[in-house]
């Protein structure tokens, strides 16, 4: 019974929180992950299809270091 009642609260809160979300923009936010390496993008645009905003990744400037963490 209570894993039921556990279910449809989960169920319920997933629907609360994407009620106001479009199918465009859910299938921009699972893009998103590939913005970041243009290699990637392009090979993913390759896949599926559907165009990935890419950006590229920061340079480091003269003087200044890029920690990889």
């Amino acid at each position: 019974m209570w894993e039921v009642l556990i279910v449809v609260c989960l169920y319920g809160a997933v629907e609360y929180c994407l009620r106001g979300q479009t199918e465009q923009s859910l299938e921009d936010a699972s893009l998103i992950p590939f913005a970041d390496d243009p290699e990637v993008a392009r090979r993913v645009e390759l896949a599926t299809g559907k165009p990935v905003h890419a950006i590229a990744p920061e340079q480091a400037r003269p003087g200044w270091i890029n920690l990889d963490m």
